[in-house]
């Protein structure tokens, strides 16, 4: 199974390209800004990834992109994270990317996305990898805020094909930026919404991502088990649901394996993804591993994951058929073998 996994053509549909900054990157760019790290060695600040729950995440998280400064940071961020991807088979992956993060830093919108999109290229011509990019709002910041932004993104819509919401859920319903949502739609953008695992209102939430939203993904979606109501229509609307195991095991002390399972045995169209694997140290290789060493799912049910994020994937219909053509081609020859 290790061999199969690892060369198993894979589709990414979740992960934050600043979850993906890697801590050996982290100082070399502190170090090419004269910026003093609060860790003096790698080890110190891998130690440091002790986190319990969400905000304790998000803590360290967002200290840590204070070394994203120039078009040339972004770049490296985003090319080592193709460059991983590329190692783990990962064909097509649709990335985030949190410009506020960077914009309230004075940072300006167009430094991140040209930085991020030369990556884009040359890892599409390099390392034959197709990639898309979903623009995150941070939940925690405003309304205004989060317009703001969606109106900054459109002399660069050609490179975004959707948006999303992230960062600190609670007391930040969905219903806070439905304006926002209706615009992003009316410009042509996909939507999706994080729906985070165990926090404060999750039913309401995702039933706001739902109904009042008309999202066309939801991210984590754990807790939509709970209520069959919901997952009844989840599974109508073909609505992928993009899991992060190991994140989930760090976050909320569970690798919801067997949720997973139940979602599959449902009829939802549940992923597997990374999150942000430079902090959770795995990648997508590393979490459907775990699935299968720890969780005890089956290569059939692996394969239905991955088959699963070609399927809900923002792609046309030839790529995503040439995408589902490989993946059945390798799976065909391996049962023969």
């Amino acid at each position: 199974m290790n061999d199969f996994i690892a060369n198993l053509p894979k589709a990414e549909l979740h992960v934050h390209l600043e979850g993906t900054l890697e801590p050996e990157l982290s100082f070399e760019l502190a170090k090419k800004h004269g910026i003093e790290l609060e860790y003096a060695t790698v080890e110190d600040l891998l130690r440091a990834y002790d986190f319990h729950d969400l905000p304790s995440f998000l803590r360290i998280y967002y200290k840590a992109m204070s070394v994203l400064l120039d078009e040339d940071d972004f770049f490296q961020l985003t090319w080592q994270y193709l460059s991983k991807a590329a190692q783990q088979r990962v064909l097509y992956a649709e990335m985030f990317f949190d410009p506020q993060a960077h914009t309230s830093r004075g940072v300006a919108f167009e430094t991140v996305i040209r930085g991020i999109r030369r990556a884009q290229e040359r890892a599409s011509l390099e390392l034959g990898i197709d990639t898309q990019l979903i623009l995150c709002f941070l939940r925690d910041l405003s309304a205004q805020s989060a317009m703001a932004t969606l109106e900054e993104s459109i002399p660069f819509k050609h490179w975004i094909v959707g948006v999303g919401l992230d960062s600190d859920e609670k007391g930040n319903p969905p219903v806070k930026f439905s304006e926002v949502f209706r615009k992003a739609r009316q410009y042509g953008y996909r939507l999706t919404m994080h729906c985070d695992v165990n926090q404060e209102n999750t039913l309401a939430h995702i039933h706001q991502c739902l109904h009042t939203i008309g999202v066309d993904r939801i991210d984590h979606g754990v807790n939509s088990l709970e209520d069959p109501a919901l997952c009844a229509t989840i599974a109508e609307r073909g609505l992928g649901l993009t899991i992060c195991p190991v994140s989930n095991r760090f976050v909320v002390q569970n690798l919801t394996a067997a949720e997973i399972r139940r979602m599959l045995s449902l009829g939802m169209r549940a992923t597997v993804n990374s999150d942000d694997p430079a902090y959770f140290r795995a990648y997508v290789n590393e979490n459907l591993q775990a699935l299968h060493d720890e969780g005890g799912l089956t290569r059939d049910e692996i394969v239905q994951l991955v088959s699963n994020a070609f399927t809900v994937a923002w792609l046309d219909e030839t790529r995503r058929a040439s995408y589902v053509q490989r993946l059945q081609t390798y799976v065909d020859r391996n049962r023969a073998a």
